[in-house]
């Protein structure tokens, strides 16, 4: 299962994110298209926060254990706040698509 965790101050700002597992949906032999969407949301949304919208992160990850964390190390600009709120919409999209137990969105205030 992948679980991803967005992160927020009290305030409710946008820390940052941490995506976590593999989700297991693949079947024999084919690869894995939720593993695959999580994957291109997310650093999807890293590129184009540092890229399109001059954000500064801290961004560690480990390919083979399916990890990823994104620390934002300011509070975040609008446009850098729509382009999260769209990454975590289409994220719990999914998971409501394909069911909690290949992928879970849950919140942390931190």
């Amino acid at each position: 299962m992948t679980t991803v965790v967005i992160c927020r101050d009290r305030a409710g700002s946008y820390r940052g994110f941490t995506c976590m597992g593999h989700a297991g949906y693949a079947r024999r032999g084919r690869p894995d298209v939720l593993c695959a969407a999580v994957s291109a949301l997310t650093i999807g949304t890293i590129n184009s926060l540092e890229e399109l919208a001059g954000e500064k992160l801290r961004v560690s990850q480990n390919e083979s254990e399916g990890f990823l964390r994104c620390d934002f190390e300011s509070t975040l600009q609008e446009k850098s706040v729509f382009l999260v709120d769209s990454m975590v919409f289409s994220l719990e999209n999914i998971s409501r698509e394909y069911g909690e137990k290949f992928l879970q969105v849950k919140f942390e205030e931190v």
